[in-house]
């Protein structure tokens, strides 16, 4: 059977893999290396372009479970994005965090919208490493993102590990633009 889509025609097996494909890109966000800063006054990332000062509540003290997560995180960075995958051929972003929580002996949800539902609501300002980050990354409110807070800097730039669709397992910043608008919330899941 042949199909079409914007005005070519394909088989239904094309059709698939464009769908998949679109699926893939939705799923779980890119990174992009863009610099953006903290809205003045603001307890929560505001969708803004001054991001750089957030007042970070974090005491630097991280504990050995958590630095046990964030080390197993670590050794998977480079591992290629794999639509649906969970092990260190290739992961998604959610698949990335249920394998490092795994290891360390903890259970989450497979999807990064069910992952959003566990554990503790918690404001940016008090994020600490191990805690984790949900974005937007197809726009509107819909978690379609996940990453796990890495590190906080002295001037409170937050950083987080996940798998991102073009460069795989990274470290990130909110301070870059593109993190900085998806962004939607955190949680505390320890």
């Amino acid at each position: 059977m042949i199909t079409e889509l914007f005005g070519k025609k394909m088989s239904i097996k094309q059709f698939s893999l464009v769908l998949i494909a679109s699926a893939f890109v939705v799923s779980c966000g890119s990174s992009k290396n863009v610099s953006a800063g903290k809205k003045s006054g603001s307890k929560t990332i505001a969708k803004s372009e001054n991001l750089r000062k957030l007042d970070s509540k974090f005491d630097g003290k991280v504990p050995r479970s958590i630095n046990d997560i964030l080390k197993d995180a670590e050794k998977y960075l480079g591992t290629p994005y794999k639509f649906g995958g969970n092990t260190s051929s290739g992961f998604d972003c959610s698949g990335f965090t249920v394998k490092v929580f795994e290891e360390n002996a903890y259970n989450l949800p497979r999807r990064s919208s069910d992952q959003a539902d566990t554990g503790k609501n918690i404001d940016i300002t008090d994020v600490k490493p191990g805690d984790l980050l949900f974005f937007a990354t197809a726009g509107g409110s819909r978690v379609s993102h996940v990453g796990i807070v890495h590190d906080i800097g002295p001037d409170g730039e937050v950083k987080f590990i996940h798998a991102s669709t073009s460069k795989g397992v990274i470290i990130s910043s909110l301070n870059e633009k593109y993190w900085n608008k998806a962004y939607l919330r955190a949680q505390r899941v320890l």
